[in-house]
């Protein structure tokens, strides 16, 4: 019987004193470990068993960690995570207090970049190599592991076109499985294919071209090959690139056969694979789905519609639509600048884009939202998935950031709907008429209207724009909230024990405010409280402040939100604990203010 190899592994010291021939044994326990446990804690699993195999031979290979091994995105560094010290708490991955899901700076020496963001890994490596030779240190390692979804944006090109002007020892691995989270799209992927099926010519070499020392395709599975060509690799100095071709879910038949699905798939048995099922019987949809199913519903009566996502077509639901018209629904790959500015070009034609990015990706084309659509006043919808906080993804994906980093530019409108009706009231109601941009931005997860499509779906209404309403009468306090943290606002005064003396209004407007309703607030109220589940600083409660001061209001106001702090993993409940707006510390707060 074969002893447990992996058990005597703490870091990758451990690792390389172990025989060559010992390593495929160490690889099939990792990858089993892997299994076993995501399968109960869930988490990202096809990303992390597709590069086992690469993860032991980098750690095998190099001297890590005073070699500098950089991860893209790091969905896949779950294997990486337990070889460096981490595998006794990998149980606590992703939950309050435990690991984070991705690399981290502050949790391991090992974690040389923190990353939840795509296609930076390049740069980083590059950044990184460059110092190193600055301070003399010239044999020094820097690895840059690239995705082939993430290698397409334009981000990891610009480092590219910088890596090969320099003689930086920099070495980009491309771990190469045709697909990121969905299927990946473009030229791009069609080139490596072509690369990998041996039909493009060796002279037409687009990393070659680029002054990279090219090796590959090779078989990223194989672990003599991969540690012979690392080690080979790893005497020649400057900008080297290593093409690997691997399979998503290797080792799970079930995340081979289904990328998409088993990229995170929840509980399932680690056995067979098969996904524990949750029942979704009388369960409210999704906001994703929402938004998805509206928009078709919309673009199959209005021919000008036009749906855009940087990357994801199933996270976003976009894929209804692109499944029954795909000549008017688009994937553009990982490239957020260029969604935006594709759907700013598409609107001074005439057309009504939708443009769908998660609320943490726009941070990454906040130049095109500014320069290539508010300045030129073009009425694009932006519909901002994953708003607020999000939960195990922690701090990279939270959504707390747009209300603040929009609010402050001109011509932009936001809206917050505070269930399904009203996000599905503002798709329609934007596509009637709309003259400036707009962001509506909604959450993670499921809404709060059992059955919502078969009871209203397609009941469309049109929403005032710029109007807010008055949910609940109150005598001493106003609450006033923005988007679905509203509907906490709402279970907490039913479990208020003085609820008759706090008023609630929605304003799904943050932007333009519904200035009537707050001048009947402010003259009507001594207190008022605000409550978004986006950041303090510069937020919802940051603009009634700003409308108090400006109007010489001197009510007292009170803002409840995310703190001036970054928010790391954690259910979302457990998360708005922290930020004090989950529905408990709501009835402690209006039990407190009214008494």
């Amino acid at each position: 019987m074969k002893s447990d190899l992996l058990s005597n592994i703490y870091n990758p010291a451990d690792l390389r004193l172990l025989k060559e021939e010992q390593l495929t044994q160490v690889a099939q326990e990792l990858r089993q470990f892997i299994i076993d446990v995501v399968s109960v804690k869930e988490g990202h699993l096809g990303a992390s068993l597709g590069v086992v195999e690469l993860t032991i031979a980098l750690h095998y290979v190099f001297n890590t960690p005073e070699d500098l091994l950089v991860w893209d995105v790091g969905h896949q560094a779950y294997g990486h995570k337990i070889l460096t010290e981490r595998r006794e708490n990998f149980y606590t991955n992703r939950q309050l207090d435990g690991i984070s899901g991705f690399p981290k700076r502050a949790e391991s020496v090992y974690d040389t970049f923190g990353v939840g963001h795509s296609s930076t890994s390049i740069s980083a490596a590059l950044g990184m190599a460059i110092a190193s030779k600055l301070k003399g240190d010239l044999d020094k390692e820097h690895i840059a592991v690239i995705g082939d979804a993430s290698i397409a944006s334009g981000m990891a090109f610009e480092g590219l076109n910088h890596a090969g002007v320099t003689d930086a020892n920099i070495l980009v691995i491309l771990n190469d499985n045709a697909i990121g989270i969905d299927p990946s799209v473009g030229a791009l992927k069609k080139y490596l294919t072509a690369v990998k099926n041996g039909k493009n010519p060796r002279q037409n070499n687009i990393i070659k071209s680029l002054n990279f020392d090219y090796s590959g395709p090779i078989d990223g599975h194989d672990l003599p090959k991969l540690i012979k060509e690392l080690n080979r690799l790893k005497k020649i100095k400057g900008p080297k690139f290593l093409h690997i071709v691997t399979i998503k879910g290797k080792g799970l038949q079930q995340a081979e056969e289904n990328q998409v699905k088993y990229h995170a798939p929840g509980k399932f048995d680690a056995s067979t694979g098969e996904i524990h099922l949750k029942s979704e019987e009388n369960l409210p949809p999704k906001y994703q789905d929402v938004f998805g199913l509206t928009i078709l519903d919309l673009a199959k009566k209005n021919e000008k519609i036009i749906g855009i996502t940087p990357a994801m077509p199933s996270g976003s639901s976009l894929k209804f639509m692109m499944d029954e018209l795909p000549e008017r629904a688009f994937d553009v790959g990982i490239a957020e600048q260029h969604a935006v500015t594709l759907a700013a070009g598409m609107a001074t034609q005439d057309m009504i884009i939708y443009c769908n990015i998660y609320s943490t990706f726009l941070q990454r084309a906040y130049d095109q939202v500014i320069h290539d659509v508010a300045l030129q006043d073009l009425p694009v919808i932006f519909c901002l998935d994953r708003a607020g906080l999000v939960g195990e993804d922690g701090a990279t994906h939270h959504g707390v950031f747009d209300i603040a980093y929009l609010r402050s530019i001109p011509n932009m409108m936001i809206y917050a709907p505070l269930n399904e009706i009203e996000l599905q009231n503002i798709l329609y109601t934007v596509q009637l008429e709309l003259n400036h941009p707009i962001a509506i931005r909604y959450p993670r997860g499921r809404g709060v209207i059992p059955n919502w499509e078969v009871e209203n779906f397609r009941h469309y209404e049109k929403i005032k724009i710029g109007e807010a309403k008055c949910l609940k009468d109150g005598t001493k306090i106003a609450v006033l909230s923005a988007g679905t943290i509203g509907n906490n606002v709402i279970e907490a005064l039913k479990d208020s024990t003085n609820s008759e003396t706090i008023a609630h209004y929605n304003f799904s407007f943050i932007k333009p405010l519904d200035i009537n309703t707050l001048e009947t607030i402010f003259s009507t109220f001594k207190h008022i409280i605000t409550i978004e589940d986006g950041v303090k600083n510069g937020g919802f409660g940051s603009a009634i402040l700003e409308f108090a001061a400006s109007n010489n209001f001197k009510n007292e106001i009170e803002i409840m939100g995310v703190p001036d702090e970054f928010i790391e993993h954690g259910t979302v409940n457990q998360l708005q604990q922290i930020c004090k707006v989950d529905v408990k510390s709501l009835v402690n707060l209006f039990s407190n203010r009214s008494k």
